[in-house]
C-alpha cells in the first residue's frame, strides 16, 4: 500500500500530462506547448492575456475534435470506475462491476430500439440513441431495485439475482432486435462495443453534470459506505440507516453507469479492475478510493481510446475492445498474484 496523498497527487498529474500529450497524437501533429497555449486562451479569466501563436487549423482540430472526445473519455473513465467502487463496496466483492444490475443491458436495448426504429430526435445536442439509451438504463435499474426489495429492505443477494435475470431477459430482446435489424446491424454491434467517434461538446456538458453530482454524492457518503463494508447489522448498530444509504448510492452509481453508457455505449472492464487495483494501492477506504479511481479511471480510458483510434489509423477500433484487451489479462495477472488472500 503506498501513501495515499501522494498516490492522489501522482495520478493527477500523470493524468494532466498524458491527457495534453494524446491530443497532440493524430493526422495532423500538435505541439505540446501548443497545446497548452490554445487550452489556456479559452480559460475565461486567464485566456484574456493569450493571443496567436499558433496556426488557426490547429485550433480548430482541437477545439472541435480532439478535446470534446479526450474530456468524454477521461469522464466516461471516472463515471464507470467511480460506479464500479461503489457497487464493489454494497455488494462487498471486488469483482462487481458497473454493469452487474442491468444497467448495460437496460441501455443496449434502449439504443437498439432506437438504431432499429430509426429514431432521428436530438435534445441540446443529444442523439436518440443516447437519450433512449440512459432512460431504459435508469429503467432497468428502477425495476430490479423493485423487483429485489422485501418489505422495506432490499437484500444485497436478491438484488444482484434480480440484476442477472433482468439482465438475461433484456440481452434476449437486444439480440431478437439485432436479428432484425438488417443493414442496421452495423450500426447496432459497433455501439454495443464501445466507441467515443465524433463526439460532440453536448455529451461533454451532459457527462460532466452526472460526473459532478455523483462523485460528490460518493464522497459524502464514503464513510457509511465504509461501514457497509462491516456488515449491515453493525452498520445499523453505528447508527447507519442502511437502506436509505444503499438506495442513495445504488442510484447515484446507476447513472453515472447510465451517462457513461449512452455517451460512449458499453465499455467493458473499467469499472471492474481499476477500483480493484486502486484498492491494492490506496486501501479500502472509500473517501480515497473513491478520487483515486477517478483519476486512474479517466487517465486509463483515455490512454485506451488513443490506442483505439491510432493503432489501425485512419480505421478506427472500437474502444471496448480495447479496454478488454487489456484490461481481461491485467485483471487474470491481479487474481493470480493475490488468490491467496481471497
Amino acid at each position: 500500500m503506498v501513501n495515499k496523498t501522494l498516490y492522489l497527487t501522482a495520478a493527477l498529474i500523470v493524468l494532466c500530462l498524458v491527457f495534453v500529450a494524446v491530443n497532440g497524437i493524430g493526422a495532423v501533429k500538435i505541439e505540446f506547448k501548443e497545446i497548452i497555449a490554445i487550452i489556456a486562451s479559452k480559460v475565461p479569466v486567464l485566456g484574456k492575456g493569450i493571443t496567436g501563436g499558433w496556426k488557426e487549423t490547429h485550433e480548430t482540430i482541437l477545439v472541435q475534435v480532439r478535446l470534446p472526445r479526450t474530456l468524454l473519455a477521461v469522464l466516461v473513465g471516472a463515471c464507470l470506475s467511480v460506479a464500479g467502487a461503489i457497487y464493489q463496496g454494497i455488494f462487498k466483492n471486488p469483482l462487481a462491476d458497473p454493469y452487474i444490475i442491468g444497467a448495460s443491458s437496460g441501455a443496449a436495448l434502449g439504443a437498439a430500439l432506437a438504431i432499429f426504429l430509426s429514431l432521428n430526435l436530438s435534445f441540446l445536442g443529444i442523439g436518440a440513441v443516447s437519450m433512449l439509451a440512459f432512460l431504459t438504463s435508469i429503467l432497468a435499474v428502477f425495476l430490479v431495485y423493485n423487483m429485489a426489495r422485501v418489505g422495506h429492505r432490499v437484500p444485497v443477494l436478491t438484488l444482484l439475482l434480480a440484476g442477472i435475470a433482468l439482465s438475461s431477459f433484456l440481452s434476449a430482446v437486444v439480440s431478437l432486435l439485432t436479428y432484425l435489424s438488417g443493414d442496421k446491424l452495423g450500426h447496432i454491434i459497433f455501439w454495443m462495443m464501445g466507441s467515443l467517434s465524433s463526439r460532440s461538446w453536448s455529451y461533454v456538458y451532459s457527462t460532466l453534470v452526472s460526473f459532478l453530482a455523483g462523485i460528490l454524492i460518493a464522497f459524502y457518503y464514503a464513510r457509511d459506505l465504509n461501514i457497509l463494508l462491516l456488515g449491515e447489522d453493525t452498520a445499523v448498530h453505528l447508527g447507519i440507516e442502511t437502506e436509505r444509504v444503499k438506495k442513495i448510492l445504488l442510484a447515484t452509481a446507476s447513472i453515472l453507469t447510465a451517462a457513461s453508457v449512452a455517451s460512449s455505449g458499453l465499455i467493458g472492464f473499467v469499472g471492474l479492475i481499476i477500483p480493484h487495483t486502486v484498492r491494492i494501492a490506496v486501501g479500502p477506504d472509500h473517501r480515497w478510493l473513491i478520487p483515486a479511481s477517478a483519476l486512474t479511471g479517466g487517465t486509463f480510458l483515455l490512454l485506451a481510446d488513443t490506442i483505439a483510434r491510432t493503432v489501425f489509423a485512419p480505421t478506427e477500433l472500437p474502444v471496448g475492445i480495447v479496454t478488454a484487451m487489456f484490461g481481461g489479462p491485467f485483471f487474470i495477472y491481479l487474481l493470480k498474484k493475490r488468490k491467496t488472500s481471497y
